[in-house]
């Protein structure tokens, strides 16, 4: 048997699964709170993590103890870029600062301006998303802390050293945080001491589908395994969906239609993205690399829609039928928490254009899917721009079982969506697959195998022309839309 396990932001969740990678039993936390004392503050304490890991790891044991007692592997996913802090005796020394913290942003300058070679090295443009300007801005306003530093985790990478007592991070999740140098699959000097840290203070490096260590023996005694796992290296989540979803051939990708938006495409080498606010990092799997883009806002603006009518969202998608149609001259814009790739906008916010007496719930819906698909356009284009190529993506998360929202997709992307049958997909199935890979030296190509299709939607070359030219005017919105919004946010 093999576990993975997935801390999100908002929980736990934890599969057992078999040999055949048949998914035998899952478990989740209690929800986890997300304290937020100042705006554009995002903070978790670590300690909840582990209770909630501990927590989900009890109900395994306690609803499926024989299974659980032949785990040989373990994998670790979780939520990416938070920065714990660490003292000498490794408690943390204040809650970790969350991935959709915001606070940094003049950081992000400062530090870009101490290592002009940043982009290059590290394959992206500075964020207050990732982790390094988050130090940057601990060192200015909380030097007592700061001076406490002795090392600094990922959250996933908390969570395996109080698994195994090991401090060790992977290359994917590693990758996100500014320290490394990309192409080198390293932690690099230059970008350490621009933060005013150095190596002593990162975790040991390995690929995630690498041992990083073995379960301490009091937990393999409390969840009644009989022997000692190994603990993979792991990865961040979005890496690890795509080990799930088996994108890790260069060329492979996924647009995942979940709370935000992602689109993900595997890579042979490190291609930095040096005009647009592209992630490019490691992938899990020893020799790759992928580029991501996140749109904050997919569903969530479906279900944000879905509040101010009164409707489930489900219900409002519903009546707009399967069909494909052309595009609609009402726009919406989805930033309804900013940009975050590929322009980086604190400060942008949605807005519906094209209003009129006759618009109603159908055509509010229809121009939500649409927009959130203009973004996913604006985001690919990015990736071109960039040098990526990529002629079909796997179509993931809840939005995906709309065939009419991704019709949408494949008509503004120009190119064919499957979407896959299985249902266990997912950031916790991959660390359970790296679990397997790690404990069994198996070659990742023999594991993270493709999942069969359910069915294909391809470009309507009837529809694709509307798109273009609806999309064409959606992004000329762009600009005037940011103005308003950042005038707005002065006055209030």
């Amino acid at each position: 048997m093999y576990l993975g396990i997935d801390l999100g932001t908002s929980g736990v969740k934890a599969i057992l699964m078999d040999g055949d990678q048949r998914i035998v039993a899952e478990a989740s936390s209690r929800p986890l709170a997300v304290e937020r004392p100042h705006r554009g503050w995002s903070e978790q304490h670590p300690h909840i993590w582990w209770d909630a890991v501990c927590e989900a790891l009890d109900r395994l044991t306690a609803s499926h103890p024989r299974e659980l007692s032949a785990v040989r592997g373990i994998g670790l996913s979780g939520q990416m870029y938070g920065a714990t802090m660490l003292d000498a005796a490794d408690r943390p020394i204040r809650p970790a600062i969350l991935w959709n913290d915001t606070r940094s942003t003049a950081e992000c300058r400062l530090m870009e301006q101490r290592e002009p070679d940043l982009r290059r090295i590290a394959g992206r443009r500075a964020t207050p998303g990732v982790t390094a300007p988050k130090l940057i801005w601990m060192r200015e306003h909380e030097p007592d802390n700061f001076a406490r530093i002795r090392t600094v985790l990922l959250p996933k990478d908390y969570v395996r050293l109080r698994l195994t007592g090991e401090k060790v991070s992977d290359m994917a999740d590693a990758s996100g945080t500014l320290w490394m140098d990309v192409a080198a699959r390293a932690w690099s000097d230059r970008l350490l001491a621009s933060t005013g840290l150095d190596v002593s203070h990162m975790p040991r490096l390995v690929e995630g589908t690498e041992p990083a260590g073995t379960l301490l023996p009091g937990l393999a005694d409390r969840w009644g395994m009989v022997n000692r796992p190994v603990v993979a290296g792991g990865g961040g989540d979005n890496a690890c969906g795509a080990c799930g979803s088996g994108i890790v051939e260069p060329g492979d990708g996924t647009v995942s239609l979940g709370t935000s938006g992602v689109l993900f495409v595997a890579t042979s080498e490190a291609r930095p993205s040096l005009d647009h606010a592209i992630e490019t990092l490691c992938h899990a799997v020893p020799g790759v690399w992928h580029q991501m883009s996140v749109i904050l806002s997919a569903t969530s603006c479906l279900n944000w829609l879905a509040s101010v009518l009164k409707r489930p969202a489900a219900e409002l998608v519903r009546d707009l039928g399967e069909a494909p149609r052309p595009a609609t001259g009402l726009l919406f814009l989805p930033f309804l928490d900013g940009c975050w790739s590929p322009q980086d906008d604190a400060d942008i916010r949605g807005a519906f254009v094209g209003l009129e007496h006759g618009t109603d719930e159908r055509a509010l819906t229809f121009a939500v899917l649409q927009g959130v698909a203009f973004a996913l356009n604006e985001a690919a284009n990015g990736f071109r721009d960039n040098g990526a190529r990529f002629d079909r993506l796997l179509g993931i998360g809840g939005g995906s079982r709309s065939p009419l929202w991704m019709s949408m997709v494949a008509n503004a992307l120009g190119v064919g969506i499957d979407i896959p049958s299985a249902s266990e997909l997912g950031a916790a199935f991959g660390a359970a697959r790296l679990g397997l890979i790690a404990a069994t030296n198996t070659p990742p190509s023999d594991v993270l195998k493709r999942p069969p299709i359910a069915r294909s939607i391809e470009p309507d070359p009837a529809l694709t022309e509307s798109s273009g030219a609806a999309f064409e005017q959606w992004r000329a919105l762009y600009a005037p839309v940011r103005a308003a919004s950042a005038a707005l946010r002065t006055r209030v």
